[in-house]
Formats: structure tokens, C-alpha cells, sequence
């Protein structure tokens, strides 16, 4: 008969299971700081550089010109910006992967050149629409990417891609906000494209987007019957830009944003310490929520006052185009740190073998990752053509995709991989639309526009330095 030990009769010590120690430290907010001071020391600054550029330029600004911290042309900034935080969000998805798409701007440019021509026109086939091989072209082009979504396992791209195709061939796209959903989706079937020909056919990113932003800008040409489409007579269109919520909206969309951030924090904090898991103090959680909330209420209060030159126009609330690009930069985070996809996109970015190895599919996650990289590049394109008040045959070409890229590396995305969140886009966005809005409010500087070009090389520089610097000390710590 068995004789029970003293050892194996003993009860076991907390934080153990059987032989193996649970991790239940719980963080505080001494365990933070010295976290964040970790990561400084093994090169990885995060968005710390960027948002200390971002302060040094505005005060260089404001002493050149007394009229930059006014309400009204800080009020103008998002509006200026937010193509570029846009497309921006969608490229951290691929330079995650340590790959690259130059071809997301005249993409979205084409995207948004479709949905101009379907609702000036009111159908996309037909005389004065698209031009007849084009139109079929575009048919036929979403029922491959569909067959190619599915083939690679993107469901989900599959069934956008095809919505897409059922508002094209049933000519639902004359309603401006299914054609804009319309352009979007048909974003989503570029990026299948993009992606399949650089992880199954194996040409390198950098050649495959290089022709296509070539290709696109003859396509939107091409679409546009060599004629620019004003779009600012239509109302939603024209307010994704140059909108801004009511007062009442503006408080009660702060309050859902901070509100829904703490009951997240709290909650994931609460069922972590329940199941004996390493979790934030409440002091920590609370010590962001509120930081976050005295943020927010300033913002939201200087957004809510007139900033417009009468007061008999007032201009008040928060701009449509930061409300935009608040929303997605929250969903974009979620998707990536709170998802198994998004888990699976670093790892891929941080070394693919390994991934493959450990049963990733990586031509899943490369497909995936271009398919939103093209989305959220047609849904720039939209906003971009609101910014201008039409869809111009240079639509999306030029510096678009270059700025794009920039504000993403400003930020704090690296270009090898790896490394990068969705604010990083949002915060070089700012710092891009900051410099011409600084510089042509002084008379001097204002007036010799090569000034923009070469401070932002100078700033995107810097910042590709900082990843560089900050990788290799990681590499070595």
C-alpha cells in the first residue's frame, strides 16, 4: 500500500502548478516605467522620437508665425493629413512583414477614379462611363481575385472582393456611398493581386508595386476619359475632409472612445488576475484611463469652440477626417495585438522561416496583409480626391505614397520588420501635414515650396537613422 509523503501530502505553494511556476506578476506602475526604460535601453523607442520631433516643430512654428497655435488652422491640419494617416495605417500591415508597397497611392487613386465616374455618371458602363474593355476588364478582374482570396485561404478578402463585384455588375454604384464601398472593395482585390504575385510567384515587393504604380496611374487616365470628376457637389464626399461632427457628438464620440479604452483595460486586467495570469495593477490601469481622459477632454474641449473667422458662421466640433482616422487607428490596434492573425503578422515580420516553420502560413499573411494595405490605400485615394474636391488624372501619384511611407517610418514603424503600430501612422501623419501648413503660414518660407521637400528628407532621414541606431543596439543587448 502506498504511503503518502509529507512532501506530496503538502499543499502546493501559490503561483505553482505542479512543478511548473505560473507567471502572476502583477505590473504596477514603478514595473512600467522600468519596462519602458528597458526597451529604451535595448533600442526600441517606440513612437518617443516622433512625438519629440513633433513638439520641437511646433514650437520652431509657432515662433515663426504667431498664426500656427490658432484654433482655426489647428483645426486644419487633420483635414490635411488624414490621406496620408490613411494610407499610412495600411502600409505599417506590410512593412511589418519587412516588405513594401509602392503602388498603394495611384491604387487608391484608381479605386477612387471609378467610384467619381459611377456616381457623376450614373452607371460605370455605357457611353460616357468607363470604357468598354475597361469596365470588363474590372468584371472579370474581381471574379480571378475572388478565385484567388479563396485559392490562398482569405476568406474574408474573398467576400469583400465580392461585394464589390455585385454593386459593379448590378450598377448599384451610382449611390455615392456604395460606390465609395464599391472603390474600397475593389482595393481589396489589388492587394490580392499584389499579394499573390509577391509570396506565391516570389517577384519582390519593391518590383511587383514599383510597375503596378506605374500601371495604376495610366489606369486612372483611363478611367477618367482624360477629364478630372469634381466631387465636392456631393455632400458625404466633400465632409470627409472638410466636415466636423456637432458639439453634442463630438463629447458623446470622446466619451464611447476613452469610456470603451478603461472598461477594456479593466476587464482584460480583472479576468487576467482571475485566472492567475500576469495583469496590470488597477493603479496602472486607472493611471492611463486618466491620462487618456485629461487628454481627451482637452482636445475635445478646444475642438468644440469656434474656430471659424465669424460668429456668425461658427465652425465648431471635432474634424470628420481625425474622427476617421481615430476609429480606425482603435480597430487597426485591436486587429493586430488582440487578434491570433495579428500575433502571426509580427511573428512574420520578425523572421518568416521561423514562422513557416512553427505552422504559419506565411503566403496567408502576406496576401492578407496587401489586401489591407490596398483597402485602406482606396479609401485614401476617397479622401484625397475630397481634399482636393475632385478626381484628378495625377490622382494619388506624386508624393502621395512617398509622404504615406514616410509617416509611417516617422512614427516608428521599422523597415525591417517586425516592429511598428498603427499610431506610429497616425502620429508621422501629423508631423508631415505640419510642415507645408507651418511653412506657408510665414511669408518668407512660404513663398519657396522647396523648403517642404527638403525638411521632410531631412525628417524621414532622422527616423530611418533612430531604426536603424535602435535596431542593431537591439541586436547586440
Amino acid at each position: 500500500m502506498a504511503t503518502t509523503t509529507p512532501e506530496s501530502s503538502s499543499p502546493r505553494p501559490p503561483g505553482q502548478a505542479g512543478q511548473f511556476s505560473l507567471d502572476i506578476d502583477e505590473r504596477g506602475i514603478r514595473d512600467a516605467f522600468r519596462a519602458w526604460v528597458g526597451r529604451l535601453r535595448t533600442g526600441d523607442p517606440g513612437a518617443l522620437p516622433s512625438v519629440l520631433g513633433l513638439v520641437l516643430l511646433a514650437i520652431i512654428f509657432s515662433q515663426l508665425s504667431g498664426r500656427f497655435l490658432t484654433k482655426s488652422n489647428l483645426g486644419n491640419i487633420p483635414g490635411q493629413g488624414a490621406y496620408i494617416a490613411i494610407i499610412g495605417l495600411g502600409l505599417v500591415f506590410v512593412l511589418l512583414l519587412g516588405e513594401i508597397d509602392l503602388s498603394a497611392g495611384t491604387a487608391g487613386g484608381t479605386c477612387a477614379a471609378v467610384a467619381a465616374v459611377a456616381v457623376s455618371q450614373g452607371k460605370l458602363h455605357g457611353g460616357g462611363a468607363l470604357p468598354n474593355a475597361m469596365y470588363w476588364t474590372l468584371v472579370v478582374g474581381l471574379l480571378v481575385a475572388i478565385g484567388l482570396a479563396v485559392w490562398l485561404r482569405a476568406y474574408t478578402a474573398a467576400v469583400v472582393i465580392a461585394v464589390g463585384f455585385v454593386l459593379v455588375v448590378t450598377n448599384l454604384t451610382q449611390h455615392l456611398f456604395l460606390a465609395l464601398v464599391a472603390a474600397i472593395c475593389i482595393g481589396a482585390a489589388i492587394g490580392v493581386l499584389n499579394g499573390y504575385l509577391v509570396a506565391k510567384v516570389g517577384i519582390p515587393s519593391f518590383v511587383v508595386t514599383l510597375a503596378l504604380f506605374l500601371a495604376w496611374e495610366g489606369v486612372t487616365q483611363f478611367a477618367l476619359n482624360g477629364q478630372p470628376v469634381t466631387v465636392s457637389n456631393y455632400n458625404l464626399w466633400y465632409k470627409l475632409t472638410y466636415g466636423n461632427l456637432s458639439v453634442l457628438w463630438t463629447w458623446i464620440f470622446m466619451v464611447v472612445l476613452v469610456g470603451g479604452y478603461l472598461a477594456y483595460t479593466l476587464l482584460m486586467s480583472v479576468r487576467a488576475r482571475r485566472a492567475s495570469l500576469a495583469h496590470d495593477k488597477m493603479e496602472l490601469v486607472l493611471l492611463r484611463g486618466g491620462a487618456l481622459a485629461v487628454v481627451a477632454i482637452i482636445i475635445t474641449v478646444l475642438a468644440t469652440q469656434n474656430r471659424g473667422f465669424s460668429s456668425l458662421v461658427p465652425k465648431r466640433g471635432l474634424p470628420v477626417p481625425a474622427a476617421i482616422a481615430l476609429v480606425l487607428m482603435v480597430l487597426c490596434t485591436l486587429l493586430l495585438t488582440k487578434t491570433t492573425w495579428g500575433r502571426h503578422l509580427y511573428a512574420t515580420g520578425g523572421n518568416a522561416e521561423a514562422a513557416r516553420r512553427a505552422g504559419i502560413d506565411v503566403v496567408h499573411m502576406k496576401v492578407t496583409a496587401f489586401c489591407l494595405c490596398t483597402s485602406f490605400g482606396a479609401l485614401g485615394g476617397i479622401m484625397l480626391s475630397s481634399y482636393q474636391s475632385s478626381a484628378s488624372l495625377d490622382l494619388g501619384s506624386g508624393n502621395v505614397l512617398l509622404f504615406s511611407v514616410a509617416a509611417a517610418v516617422i512614427g516608428g514603424t521599422s523597415l525591417f520588420g517586425g516592429r511598428g503600430r498603427p499610431r506610429d501612422a497616425i502620429i508621422g501623419a501629423i508631423v508631415i501635414a505640419m510642415i507645408p501648413n507651418g511653412l506657408q503660414l510665414n511669408q518668407k518660407l512660404g513663398a519657396d515650396p522647396q523648403w517642404q521637400s527638403v525638411i521632410t528628407g531631412v525628417v524621414l532621414l532622422l527616423a530611418a537613422g533612430v531604426d536603424a541606431v535602435s535596431r542593431r543596439r537591439g541586436a547586440r543587448s
